[in-house]
């Protein structure tokens, strides 16, 4: 069993092997001509359920054959055209290389004597997105697994630098449309089940900066303390983009942390069209950012960003055997100083090598393409009188809902667009995601495919229409019947 060891007795093994699984997914990657199979849980689940795990192969092709049958041949491709749903990007090469070989070397990001120049690199992209972002020289921040982990830690130092014990008291304001994670967040870290003020948002989802106020007042006048206000930059259902300068205004004026959770904005950070969205973020004392969304990253890469680097240390913990104190006055980096985890993976590698291979204008030309892709699709919806679009797209989402000509029931008109959707996935020409908007369902495109073009989005429209209009014909015929 030791030849399955990763060493130098086994660097030939080890190059044969991984090649042949990456030649796997490459001929997969380049025969996939629609985003899914259409398979069904029931018809997937035998042929895992039927795996006997304590009998292994014993053959790495045997084990790719049979990954093929349970994996690779019904997985959901993000990097087909016609994926439009979620905040699922394509990804790019480079990154991908810096995935194989950080699995392979399998540093740990915790303490130096782990990771030596792994913390360094991981160091010197959070110096340069504070830059990006706008943040002085006492900035700092960290990786993490995603944008649900910055939160919670931008939202932990937000509750410690609210300097008080009665944790009923403290209060948290957000958009109508803000991400759950805000909510599970202050579930999380106990406070209370009404902490979380849901403030309206304006025609465009952006957050009302008069109805903040107002909550802000509000909360002070009942002797209550406003922890935090999180202002989102590319909210996921509508890619909407909260007024910064004016919350930074609120927040400076009330003694309240700004956070931003910029997990799809991000990408403004490189964009040389619209970097001016994020205008005022600089004066946030947090953000999150997800670089495995909009810059174009393999799962998972993001981090959460501090203007005051000492804040971190609401969540330093220092242990004999991992980092004890004697360290910080040796100035040994260990980054499990500032981070909530322990082990962890230097996924900040796979950023460095994207860097360093396309550049930041690179990845910020493949932002601004899904972008102004987005405005294509808003101007074919609003020109089309099959659909209703709710709102423009700052970025790259677009939110709509089929409307039939002759049918005017809302619900029926909901059965019909949640029946095109899986009728849609089920045959697996496209995916689409759904959400509610004012309590009826709705279909949304999540752009992030530079691949994907205005054929497709018009393609895909005419799908839906096709399936919709099935369900209303069975459903007039069965009322007939």
């Amino acid at each position: 069993m030791r030849s399955h060891l990763l060493n130098d007795t086994t660097a030939e093994r080890y190059r044969r092997t991984v090649t042949e699984g990456v030649e796997r997914v490459a001929a997969k990657l380049a025969t996939t001509d629609r985003p899914f199979t259409g398979v069904t849980v029931d018809a997937l689940s035998p042929g895992i359920e039927n795996i006997d795990l304590d009998k292994p192969l014993h053959d790495t092709a045997a084990v790719l054959d049979e990954l093929e049958d349970v994996y690779l041949r019904d997985a959901i491709y993000f990097h087909h055209p016609r994926y439009l749903a979620h905040l699922n990007c394509p990804v790019v090469i480079p990154a991908v290389l810096g995935e194989a070989v950080l699995s392979a070397v399998n540093s740990s990001l915790d303490t130096w004597d782990q990771s030596a120049g792994g913390t360094l690199i991981e160091r010197k992209l959070i110096d340069w997105t504070n830059e990006r972002i706008g943040f002085g020289p006492s900035a700092d921040g960290v990786f993490t697994s995603g944008g649900s982990q910055s939160n919670l830690q931008a939202l932990l130092l937000a509750r410690e630098e609210a300097k008080t014990d009665d944790l009923a008291k403290l209060r948290i304001f957000a958009s109508e449309v803000s991400h759950f994670s805000v909510k599970k967040s202050a579930k999380l870290l106990g406070l209370a089940q009404d902490a979380v003020v849901s403030v309206p948002v304006d025609g465009n989802k952006r957050m009302q900066t008069m109805a903040l106020a107002r909550e802000l007042e509000r909360c002070k006048n009942d002797g209550l303390v406003p922890m935090a206000v999180v202002a989102t930059s590319g909210t996921t259902d509508f890619g909407s983009i909260d007024p910064l300068p004016e919350i930074a205004e609120l927040c400076a004026q009330y003694g309240t942390w700004m956070h931003v959770d910029a997990a799809y904005g991000c990408g403004l950070l490189v964009s040389r069209k619209r970097r001016e969205l994020l205008n005022g973020i600089k004066r946030a004392d947090s953000v999150t950012v997800d670089y495995h969304k909009s810059f174009f990253q393999p799962v998972s890469s993001s981090a959460v960003l501090v203007r005051d680097a000492s804040t971190l240390g609401h969540a330093t913990y220092h242990a004999e055997y991992l980092n004890p104190r004697r360290m910080v006055t040796e100035r040994i980096p260990n980054q499990v100083d500032k981070s909530l985890q322990t082990t962890r993976r230097f996924d900040a590698l796979k950023l460095w090598m994207t860097l360093r291979t396309m550049g930041a204008d690179g990845i910020g030309e493949l932002f601004d393409e899904v972008c102004d892709l987005a405005q294509e699709g808003w101007k074919l919806l609003a020109a089309d009188p099959r659909y209703d679009v709710v709102v423009a797209p700052q970025l790259s989402t677009l939110v709509y809902r089929y409307i039939p000509e002759a049918v005017t029931d809302p619900a029926e008109i909901d059965r019909a667009n949640l029946y095109a959707r899986k009728a849609l996935f089920a045959s697996g020409d496209a995916v689409v995601a759904g959400t509610k908007v004012g309590g009826r369902h709705y279909l949304k495109f999540t752009v992030l495919n530079p691949e994907t073009t205005a054929e497709d989005i018009a393609a895909v429209l005419d799908l839906i229409a096709g399936h919709a209009e099935q369900y209303l014909g069975e459903s007039l015929d069965r009322v007939a019947s």
